[in-house]
């Protein structure tokens, strides 16, 4: 349903809402084509905006992952390499955006919502986030190696292995530590539109000039094959078990197969 992803423009601000908040924000299908038209507008000018403010509605999430039920009727090779480049192309859209890009942060952003997060230029939160890919505990799936990358540049390695390795979700103090997380604040869509003020007044051309330059950096880190790795996970039958404990409520028994 279009409402679940609301657009609306304060100036020449643009502001995407997550709008689930009965589902922590869960990301359908239909919300991440959603996000990708609204990103091409950008890029195409048809839709005028100088910086872009992303966020979750309610208090208890900015997304939490993507909605576990979209991946019941996942069956072959097909499935899994299908959404993977759909994510792959949805992000690099949200990367590849010319202008300023803040999500606003409140609660839980975990999953698909970390790996939007994570595309932003900056990241404002309250003091409750957690952020993290808990995959390992929960569904058995697998990053693409571009999100791993993205990941890497902006944790670095060491904390990437370690966070997808033990499934922890990174906290405020660490989160602000590590540089993972700008500001933290009580209000982090007000702050948000003052920052994007801010760089009201800043060149243009400057600006889209360096985060294309960072994300050709990235993007160049990025150019190795993963698509076994992505089958591997998603055809196994570790993923279906993943899947069907989470939707009863229970702890998934794995095989390793």
């Amino acid at each position: 349903m279009t409402d679940e992803l609301q657009f609306e423009q304060e100036q020449d601000i643009g502001i995407l809402t997550f709008n689930r908040p009965q589902a922590r924000n869960a990301l359908t299908f239909d919300m991440y084509e959603l996000l990708a038209e609204h990103c091409e507008r950008i890029l195409d000018k048809s839709l005028p905006i100088r910086s872009l403010i992303i966020t979750g509605s309610g208090e208890k999430a900015f997304a939490a992952g993507t909605d576990i039920s979209n991946f019941k009727d996942f069956r072959s090779k097909e499935d899994a390499l299908g959404y993977e480049r759909t994510m792959d192309r949805v992000l690099g859209l949200l990367e590849s955006l010319p202008i300023p890009t803040i999500a606003a942060i409140r609660g839980a952003c975990t999953g698909g919502g970390a790996a939007i997060a994570a595309c932003c230029d900056l990241r404002i939160a309250t003091n409750d986030i957690k952020f993290g890919f808990p995959i390992a505990r929960t569904l058995g799936n697998c990053l693409s190696v571009v999100n791993l990358s993205r990941l890497v540049e902006l944790l670095g390695a060491p904390r990437t292995r370690e966070i997808l390795l033990t499934s922890r979700l990174i906290k405020i103090e660490e989160a602000l530590t590590i540089g993972l997380i700008t500001e933290c604040v009580t209000d982090p869509m007000a702050r948000s539109l003052e920052l994007c003020e801010q760089m009201r007044g800043h060149a243009p051309l400057t600006m889209a000039a360096s985060k294309e330059g960072l994300r050709r950096l990235r993007e160049h880190a990025a150019s190795v094959e993963g698509d076994d790795l992505i089958i591997q996970c998603y055809t196994s039958a570790d993923f279906r078990e993943g899947m069907e404990a989470f939707l009863s409520k229970r702890p998934p028994q794995w095989s390793g197969k």
